[in-house]
């Protein structure tokens, strides 16, 4: 019997199916182990002795590795197939060595697709950990470990601040200097002059040869003044020109896509795609649909090349088959594996849209048209320009007719349209009147705010952060209160302006675009046997440390805030502190005073608990995190993560729960 040990338990029975009776097919359910936090400002890292990490079983992981040992003892020989990535081969190693697995009683196949052929294929290509892969994991996660806890405890003790990280500080930073711009803009005035035709609108561009700027109404009222109500029709110049088709998508652009067009946030969408990677139900089989969605590289196999060409030139016609496309060359990218597209371009979203939720079949489907439309031929519009004349000021109308839509046949649903179809300008004898002209005040705008998309779409164009991080990062920033989300729009709170200005004012030269890029840039040179893991982390924790340490000495703790109380015991002012478990309120007298004012909670009956007498109340986690118990606990023991009902399951009596699929039981498969 031979053993093959994945991530993730969804993967197993798909690829077990796929390999027969002869393999066992297992799951490591992610990482196994993690560093500790012993050591040297609890970093887990040896930092005098050339950063040795030491690693500890997570938390809870040690039935899972008693078990995977049980499974090799039963096992001649071990297949590490991990994800595609320096993450995945980071598992392997982790697996490899704290199962004590022998050289020689292992192999590690990789496959970009979870389809019987790849799968099957993987083990044709069979080799040992790379450990320059590994290494260079490993130096990211002590760096993010080191910045991480270092600069976390001292925002927790000068700021009130919840974190910082390599990644999360850099990205805070962008959006807070956005802000700042935006709070510096002045706007100015200025002016817009629109003739409106029954079949078309010309806007003022220009007076004789030079462009014209209208700052004040007075300006607007001397060209009103010149005008008549016929215009000359100066020129027409009509040009066919190519509509660029689209690149099949990469981590990040599938991300700000799903954002934009299903309002998706960028966790949601990692989370759908995963499902779609690790293999979906579809009644004769059970296959992945695309493939590995952390990728930065837009390139696609030969092989998905060559049949999506044969299905382009059957379905639509060979007029419609295009070429491979070659994207700008960007730094910082690994191309480590595939862009991200269907696994066959024969299983349309159509066919597959009875197996899918609606949530997955929307994201299936833009990856299918994506990857579709970048192997068909370009666009081609009819762009019209057409200059009127009205005793010398120039009026301008453009528009663009679709003459041959390409691309466009499989992408047109995702894609934004600007045509505009312009009447026969010949018809009209050289002059076109109208007494329907329009000014309009305006203002210049400052940049717009981030949003999610923009975000992601900045930190990939600056080289920060990696595929698997974007989303990661996204989320931690809302969770520790440093921006709120209006309308789509990143925000800044007072937190995280303070975080980032204290940092600056000590960090300037580590949290900052460059350094940080320039870290990716030297991770990825390790990745390539190309640069020492060690002298790396050596020469970033010389520069950093020192930084630390005046700071913890020099940075100004900010002052807690006042509730214009009065302590009860010692008469001081009541202040908001920040401990472990969020804001409390407390005297100001600390240490010599240790009152701490306990809060009242409101307790939120929500129904009869089904095993007591006791009430199922609303309840919080240390972390925060809303759940519904038994107020007879210890006693009673019921819990749930969603909302009750109050009602009871006709099969089994335990209780219904809100579901964002539905009404469903709390303890078997029911559904109401």
């Amino acid at each position: 019997m031979k053993l093959v040990i994945v991530e993730s338990p969804a993967k197993t029975h798909t690829i077990g199916t796929y390999l027969g009776s002869s393999f066992k097919v297992v799951s490591s359910k992610g990482h196994i182990r993690d560093l500790s936090t012993t050591g040297k400002y609890g970093l887990g890292v040896n930092v005098e002795g050339d950063f040795e990490p030491n690693y500890i079983p997570i938390p809870g992981k040690k039935k899972d590795i008693n078990a995977l040992k049980k499974d090799i003892k039963e096992c001649d020989f071990v297949y590490l197939a991990t994800d595609p990535d320096r993450e995945g081969e980071a598992i392997s190693w982790h697996l490899y060595d704290a199962l004590g697995i022998k050289d020689e009683m292992y192999d590690r196949i990789v496959f970009n697709e979870i389809t019987e052929g790849a799968v099957k294929e993987a083990f044709n290509h069979a080799r040992k950990i790379d450990y320059d892969l590994v290494k260079s994991q490993e130096t990211r996660r002590i760096l993010d470990r080191i910045i991480g806890f270092r600069l976390s405890k001292l925002m927790q003790s000068k700021t009130g601040g919840k974190s910082a990280g390599r990644v999360q500080s850099v990205a805070l930073k962008l959006i807070v200097d956005r802000e700042r711009e935006i709070e510096a803009f002045v706007p100015e005035e200025y002016w817009t002059i629109t003739a409106h035709f029954p079949s078309f609108d010309s806007n003022l561009e220009k007076y004789k040869t030079e462009k014209i700027e209208l700052h004040t109404e007075d300006d607007v009222q001397k060209v009103l003044e010149s005008l008549s109500n016929d215009f000359k029709i100066e020129s027409i110049e009509q040009k066919e020109k190519n509509r660029s088709g689209v690149m099949p998508f990469t981590t990040s652009t599938l991300q700000q896509a799903c954002i934009n067009k299903f309002n998706y946030n960028s966790s949601k969408v990692m989370s759908i795609a995963q499902k779609l990677y690790e293999g979906i139900n579809l009644g004769s089989e059970t296959v992945g649909l695309i493939t590995y969605m952390r990728t930065d590289s837009t390139r696609l196999s030969p092989v998905f090349i060559n049949d999506t060409f044969e299905y382009i030139k059957s379905e639509f016609g060979n007029e419609y088959v295009g070429a491979v496309k070659k994207g700008k060359k960007k730094e910082n990218v690994q191309d480590a594996h595939e862009a991200i597209r269907p696994t066959s371009i024969h299983r349309t979203p159509e066919s597959v849209k009875k197996y899918l939720s609606s949530e997955e079949y929307k994201i299936y489907s833009i990856i299918y048209a994506r990857a579709l439309a970048s192997l068909m031929k370009d666009a081609k519009v009819l762009a019209t320009t057409v200059i009127l004349d009205n005793n010398d000021y120039k009026f301008k109308t453009t528009g663009q007719i679709l003459i041959f839509d390409g691309f466009l046949r499989a992408y047109k649903e995702y894609s934004v349209s600007n045509d505009v179809i312009l009447p026969d300008f010949n018809k009209f004898n050289g002059i076109v009147s109208t007494d329907d002209i329009e000014t309009e005040q305006k203002f210049t705008k400052p940049v717009s705010r981030y949003t999610e998309a923009t975000l992601i779409e900045e930190m990939e164009s600056l080289g920060i952060g990696r595929p698997s991080t974007y989303a990661t990062t996204m989320k931690t920033l809302k969770d520790r209160d440093y921006i709120l989300v209006q309308e789509k729009k990143f925000h800044p709170t007072e937190m995280g302006i303070e975080t980032t200005d204290k940092l600056q004012e000590f960090f300037s030269n580590i949290i900052n675009v460059e350094y940080t890029a320039e870290m990716e840039t030297d991770l990825d040179k390790i990745a390539e046997d190309n640069l020492d893991n060690i002298k790396v982390l050596k020469a970033f924790y010389n520069e950093f440390e020192p930084l630390v340490k005046k700071a913890f000495t020099e940075m100004e703790k900010k002052a807690p805030k006042l509730t214009g109380e009065k302590c009860p015991e010692c008469d001081s002012d009541l202040v908001i502190r920040r401990g472990k478990y969020g804001e409390f309120t407390a005297c100001s007298n600390y240490p010599e005073c240790k009152y701490i004012k306990q809060e009242k909670k409101e307790i939120v009956t929500i129904c009869k608990c089904p095993k007591c007498d006791g009430d199922i109340i609303e309840k919080k986690t240390r972390r925060g995190k809303v759940f519904y118990g038994c107020n007879k606990y210890p006693k009673c023991d019921v819990a749930l993560w969603d909302e009750p009902t109050g009602e009871l399951c006709p099969e089994c009596n335990s209780l219904l729960v809100n579901k964002k699929d539905g009404v469903k039981c709390s303890s078997c498969e029911y559904t109401k």
